[in-house]
């Protein structure tokens, strides 16, 4: 319960009708979830427009309405409404104060970039937990407040729910939030409400351009680089050639890390290791922290990646022993991550699942000078066509055998989607096979596997359902890789 006044008390706003010195029970966003007592968000949407319900929200027993214009009421009405400029930013304003402000109580560590987010995140939690902080964390895979572990639905969820999440961690004792923060988050104003302690830049690729997403390049950086407006301290990839635009009108202290060039903190002396088919790499660091690594991931994004979470740890003063412990025991889900099924061969899963991503990782794993690199992949159904004529091309060029397979086909028929693969494929002279089945053709790589091979599973990741006409379908790929082996046996 909260007075709506207090709840108002950080925005610009006109009280239309009503009282403001009402209680407020909830703070909902969704018609279909109104409580007696509740202020109703009117939340403009890219499929719905949450004014066309409010009358609908009052006749289930909302006290109060944010709206950004006008909206019908049913007669006679006894609701106060309150209009704002852009509901999307006093809704995240609402809600932390709803909560109590729970970041007020923590470390908060915004993470943005095309790439990296998810991987940093859990290195930065790794590293600090190693340190004795205990850390919640927001992102593409899960929430974790604790030990509630519970599934993401958007890499930023909506201002509310991250509220909500943030008074979870503060309950259960965390000092500090990771967080990845999406350019959709930073444009739908889903970070606002509260200051990031540190905010943080991988880097920067065209990526989530198109109908619903950014109009174009010069957006999505616009929308990145708003983090570092909302931070004290905003901490870059000096590699990234966007860097000081993304930063053109920071309001924070800045500090930069990098490989190849001038940096407040350097990776050098990088070297590729594959130890008993497990891939990783070592380098050192100079500058602000002098120390040498090992990581249990592979490839220069990996060192990268190491690279930001030490940047970023180094301001919580953990020991360098604790670092490095950290990230040579690090594994994340989905990303590069390896899985022991041979001695002489290795196999590992990634999420890559879009041409650009596909590329980057099967050239980390040339790297490595393998016998083969083999690629099994598909791609998702109701999705544009030509990300699986160019998955199906990138595959075919760098990969030496390609396993075509099925995804999420959602929808379409799997082969057909294995067929536009196939399209891509034929403007290469890449070699493939095509299982439809994907335990089948993740089978079919094990069993062929040669020594010194590395089999990458591509595009599930971190999934654990397979999703079929509007059914998402228990599938898990190490799950899988279990069976295998046993029957095998």
């Amino acid at each position: 319960m909260a007075v709506l006044g207090e709840l108002l008390k950080e925005i610009s706003y006109e009280c239309v009708c009503g009282t403001t010195e009402q209680e407020i029970t909830d703070v909902i966003y969704d018609s279909r979830k109104v409580t007696a007592g509740c202020l109703f968000v009117c939340i403009p949407g890219a499929k719905a427009d949450g004014h066309k319900f409010a009358a609908d929200a009052v006749r289930s027993g909302a006290a109060a309405l944010l709206t950004e214009h006008e909206v019908e009421l049913p007669e006679g009405a006894d609701v106060t409404v309150i209009r704002v400029e852009d509901v999307h930013y006093a809704l995240a304003f609402v809600s932390a104060a709803f909560f109590g402000h729970p970041a007020r109580q923590m470390k908060i560590i915004g993470i943005t970039g095309t790439k990296g987010k998810t991987t940093t995140t859990y290195l930065v939690k790794s590293i600090l937990e190693q340190a004795g902080r205990k850390v919640g964390l927001i992102g593409t895979i899960e929430i974790i407040a604790g030990e509630t572990h519970i599934h993401a639905e958007n890499t930023t969820p909506q201002s509310y729910l991250v509220q909500k999440y943030f008074r979870m961690m503060a309950d259960a004792g965390c000092d500090t939030v990771v967080m990845e923060v999406s350019s959709q988050g930073l444009m739908l104003h889903r970070t606002q409400g509260f200051v990031f302690d540190f905010g943080i830049f991988t880097n920067l690729e065209p990526d989530h351009i198109g109908e619903n997403e950014h109009k174009d390049f010069e957006d999505y950086l616009h929308c990145k680089s708003l983090l570092f407006r909302q931070c004290r301290v905003g901490i870059v990839n000096a590699d990234d050639s966007h860097w000081k635009a993304v930063t053109a009108d920071c309001t924070c202290q800045l500090e930069t890390y990098g490989i190849d060039t001038e940096a407040d903190l350097r990776a050098t002396d990088i070297t590729f290791l594959n130890e008993g088919g497990s891939l990783g790499m070592a380098f050192r660091t100079t500058g602000l922290t002098d120390l040498s690594v090992k990581t249990a991931s592979p490839g220069k994004f990996s060192v990268y990646n190491a690279l930001t979470a030490i940047a970023i740890c180094r301001h919580f003063g953990v020991q360098v022993e604790k670092v490095q412990q950290a990230l040579a025991a690090a594994k994340v889900k989905g990303r590069t991550e390896t899985v022991k099924v041979s001695d002489e061969f290795t196999l590992m899963i990634d999420y890559a699942h879009n041409a650009m991503a596909l590329k980057s990782l099967l050239e980390t794993l040339r790297a490595y000078k393998p016998h083969r690199l083999v690629c099994l992949f598909g791609c998702g159904g109701n999705r544009a066509k030509s990300r699986r004529y160019e998955m199906g091309e990138v595959s075919g060029r760098m990969a030496d055998l390609t396993v075509i397979t099925s995804d999420n086909p959602r929808t379409e028929e799997p082969q057909a989607i294995i067929d536009d693969i196939k399209t891509g494929m034929a403007k290469t002279d890449g070699s493939y096979v095509e299982i439809c089945d994907r335990k089948e053709a993740i089978a079919y790589a094990i069993d062929h596997g040669e020594p010194g091979d590395i089999i990458v599973l591509a595009g599930k990741g971190h999934e654990d359902y397979q999703e079929i006409n509007g059914v998402k379908y228990p599938m898990d790929e190490r799950v899988l890789i279990r069976e295998i082996l046993e029957e095998r046996a």
